[in-house]
């Protein structure tokens, strides 16, 4: 059957085991979580001596892991095989034969990386019906700040909603990068605070609290020329840390939801959450901003712009214009 990441991790911490996992799909990060987690908790430290076999795809045979799953545990209540980079194996298929009829002392646990067994196939099949499907899928990046926020309340630390976007920014959906500079958060909090603020990232992380792309949407949402300006110029005199391609999609994704805002009858800040899935006013405010200092047309004209400096700045009809020149360039045809 295939579940959440959630009600499978609670399942799993309640050792309420499958006899086989397929962790499966395009994002490493909940495959690796599940995977280290079934590690920890399906045999103690001494029963992994004889009860734990780890496989890799490319160098592994099909055969051989099925005759494995087969046997039974020794001194203990289960075995636990792991095939890690399962997209590499030879004839995966032949595991149906397994699949159908699976040991219910073996925990079989599947990483297939990259992508997804096509769900038509007999073996895919067999697994829904006596283990479980795990569908692991790229988060897009409005869906982070969201992930942070349950990242940290699982080790009872709250963060500002400035600060979980200033990350989200900085970081992007890379989950794996994402969770290293969490970790740095943690580690770096003092003992007697259990709140990541904005003055906490940028300390630790290393991008500006004042400059940065949360604030230039901010400026550019409320019209705020002279500071707009000023970030953009910034940016400008620090280019690694705040390349053009990500403030351009920061910037088109915001007005693309800007329109989708016309469309609505309502336009009250409770209609604009619900119709975005924004999780706060806080996040709500920058929408209610862009509603009053834009037009519909004049929104649909910075997409199109938004278009056009994308190209530039991957040097289609761009001969000798910088980032820097091109960022500026932008911002002030977006606010006048």
């Amino acid at each position: 059957m295939t579940q959440t990441f959630d009600s499978i991790r609670n399942d799993i911490l309640k050792h309420n085991f499958v006899p086989i996992y397929l962790l499966m799909g395009e994002e490493s990060y909940f495959i690796d979580e599940l995977t280290d987690l079934l590690e920890k908790n399906v045999l103690t430290e001494t029963e992994k001596d004889f009860n734990m076999q780890i496989f890799y795809g490319v160098d592994s045979d099909v055969k051989a892991i099925i005759s494995t799953a087969r046997r039974y545990p020794m001194m203990a209540d289960h075995q636990l095989i792991i095939v890690k980079e399962a997209q590499e194996l030879d004839h995966f298929e032949v595991l149906d034969s397994y699949a159908k009829n699976p040991m219910p002392t073996t925990v079989l646990v599947l990483n297939y990386k990259h992508g997804s067994v096509d769900k038509r196939k007999s073996v895919v099949k067999s697994i829904d019906k006596t283990g479980i499907i795990f569908e692991s899928k790229k988060l897009y990046e409005n869906q982070i700040p969201a992930f942070i926020k349950s990242f940290f309340q699982q080790k009872s630390i709250g963060i500002e909603e400035k600060a979980a976007q200033m990350l989200t920014d900085f970081v992007g959906n890379d989950l794996s990068r994402l969770v290293q500079e969490l970790q740095k958060l943690e580690i770096a909090l003092p003992e007697n605070q259990k709140r990541i603020t904005s003055e906490v990232v940028e300390k630790n992380v290393g991008v500006s609290k004042d400059f940065n792309n949360y604030e230039l949407l901010r400026a550019v949402a409320e019209k705020n020329i002279f500071l707009a300006n000023r970030i953009v110029n910034y940016f400008d005199k620090n280019p690694k840390d705040n390349p053009i391609m990500v403030t351009i999609s920061v910037l088109f994704g915001y007005f693309s939801n800007l329109l989708e805002c016309y469309w609505l009858s309502n336009k009250s800040e409770q209609n604009v959450m619900n119709a975005l899935n924004l999780r706060s006013s806080f996040m709500a405010r920058d929408y209610m901003s862009g509603l009053k200092n834009y037009g519909v047309n004049k929104v649909m004209d910075i997409i199109s712009l938004l278009r056009t400096y994308d190209a530039k700045s991957k040097g289609i009809d761009n001969v000798s214009a910088t980032h820097g020149d091109l960022l500026k360039e932008l911002i002030y045809k977006i606010m006048h």
